[in-house]
């Protein structure tokens, strides 16, 4: 699993990252079991060279398990600056059409074959774009190029626009997983969340064949941002995948994500974990209808319950306990319907006063 949350997380509204602060996230992404920290952009100035440089250091130094990687265009240049500083994990995006295929392709093997020249331990990333916007013979042609002539180690199939749904972005991923059957390439998917779909599409990729995921904390990234790294890897271990995210590492994660969120409240004055955040934030313990609030889930602030024209006998029942209101539970059906009928009558959920006041034979 590789974490992006610096990475793309630098291309959320223009938002910066210190090192001190990418060290504080790499420390968490270590602790969550995180695989790869794309952690760096060395093409776009020296600083940030030297952070990853820094980085690196910083992870070889600790003993961490976590691999650090940093990311260029498919130049030999780009692919220089990353390796100048330590790093073996060197990810490459290039974008490849009809009108380019042969001098893209050049490039590639060029920058390619000059990495494996340099570094017998290099691991090779190559990201070809865009997914969403590569008809699907075009992209069986380009992966076979790349899956047999250069035999890299990761081929990442990211949907930058972000506008496919799962299942088409399902049927390209899995057409190339059959590519490298018996190949020592594995692929790799990158979802945007342009339609709202990027976790669900992440999924999905695995699901195809994907064995390579890249997210982030809170889903943070360019645009509206990428797949979210808890979600998609809670949903990836309940289904048997094996990962060795920490998902059960609930308190370090809601750490993790409060320490990015305030990172994105403190640069741009925008919060990302809120009441609708899934899993984390306290609406998924918001309940108005008594078989929603079965099953306990996520990490909200206790359960809320929510009394209307909705409700019913077991949410009610929930309610007057969790409010500590004295009820004779023989008259639980009357109960419900003096509650629903003054809903009704007020337009909206009642009050506990108003609750109370029901019972006691009191209302406003």
């Amino acid at each position: 699993m590789i974490d992006q949350t610096i990475r793309e997380g630098m291309q959320y509204r223009g938002m910066m990252l210190s090192e001190k602060e990418r060290l504080k996230l790499i420390g968490f992404q270590e602790a969550l079991g995180v695989d790869i920290s794309q952690a760096a952009y060395p093409p776009a100035h020296d600083s940030e060279k030297e952070i990853l440089n820094c980085l690196h250091e910083k992870t070889v130094k600790k003993g961490y398990r976590m691999r650090i990687a940093g990311l260029g265009r498919a130049l030999k240049k780009d692919a220089d600056l990353i390796m100048d500083t330590g790093v073996n994990d060197i990810h490459l995006h290039i974008a490849i059409n009809r009108e380019n295929v042969d001098s893209g392709f050049d490039l590639l093997r060029q920058t390619v074959h000059h990495i494996r020249a340099r570094s017998e331990e290099a691991c090779i990333e190559v990201n070809i774009l865009d997914l969403g916007n590569i008809d699907s013979g075009f992209l069986r042609e380009s992966a076979q190029i790349i899956i047999n002539e250069l035999e890299i180690d990761i081929l990442t199939l990211p949907d930058t626009s972000g506008i496919l749904p799962p299942n088409l972005l399902f049927d390209k991923i899995r057409m190339v997983t059959e590519l490298v059957k018996d190949k020592s390439t594995l692929t790799g998917a990158h979802c945007h969340n342009d339609m709202g779909m990027a976790t669900a599409n992440t999924v999905a990729g695995v699901a195809a064949g994907a064995s390579v995921i890249e997210v982030s904390a809170l889903g943070i990234g360019e645009r509206n941002g990428i797949g979210d790294l808890f979600i998609v890897g809670k949903n990836l271990k309940e289904q048997g995948y094996r990962l060795n995210l920490k998902t059960e590492n609930i308190e370090t994660f809601r750490n993790y994500y409060e320490y990015v969120d305030g990172l994105c409240f403190q640069k741009t004055g925008i919060h990302l974990l809120n009441y609708n955040t899934p899993f984390f934030g306290n609406a998924v313990n918001t309940h108005v209808a008594g078989t929603h609030g079965m099953t306990p889930f996520g990490t909200g602030n206790g359960e809320d319950f929510f009394l209307n024209v909705l409700c019913g006998k077991h949410l009610v029942k929930k309610f007057l306990e969790k409010n500590s209101i004295d009820f004779d539970e023989n008259r639980l059906s009357e109960i419900v319907s003096k509650i629903k009928k003054l809903s009704v009558e007020k337009g909206r959920s009642l009050t506990r006063k108003e609750v109370k006041g029901l019972i006691v034979g009191k209302t406003e």
